[in-house]
């Protein structure tokens, strides 16, 4: 009997395991933004206090607006504060050179002085 249930709870810890390391990528696109900013206030919250701002933000869907400063196919920086990472190709970006961009953040690059998201899509 006692063999028995060590061999199920052995099978139960095993299926949770698994489910905890496989689970279902987040989609942003579907995701509210939680937190809606410009590109310069939020670099000026990192001059601030980086390890606040951190854990305000890390893993949470935002919203960052701004000016394009530079661009390539993936990727866009926004006032050369905010680095943009996209998961496919940028197919089209405003007319204009004011952007708002929705991503996860994903950290603070201290060396480069740059906010860091990824999965990000253009909203306008």
């Amino acid at each position: 009997m006692k063999k028995w249930f060590i061999i199920i709870l052995i099978c139960v810890i095993g299926f949770l395991v698994y489910k905890y390391v496989y689970q279902d990528h987040r989609n942003i696109a579907n995701e509210s933004s939680i937190y809606k900013i410009t590109a310069i206030d939020i670099s000026n919250e990192f001059e601030i206090n980086s390890i606040a701002s951190e854990n305000k933000y890390l893993n949470k869907t935002i919203e960052v607006s701004g000016e394009i400063s530079d661009k390539n196919s993936q990727n866009i920086t926004i006032d050369d504060k905010v680095f943009c990472q996209f998961s496919s190709k940028i197919q089209t970006v405003t007319d204009t050179n004011i952007i708002i961009v929705k991503g996860r953040f994903i950290g603070y690059d201290d060396f480069l002085e740059q906010v860091k998201l990824d999965q990000c899509l253009i909203i306008n």
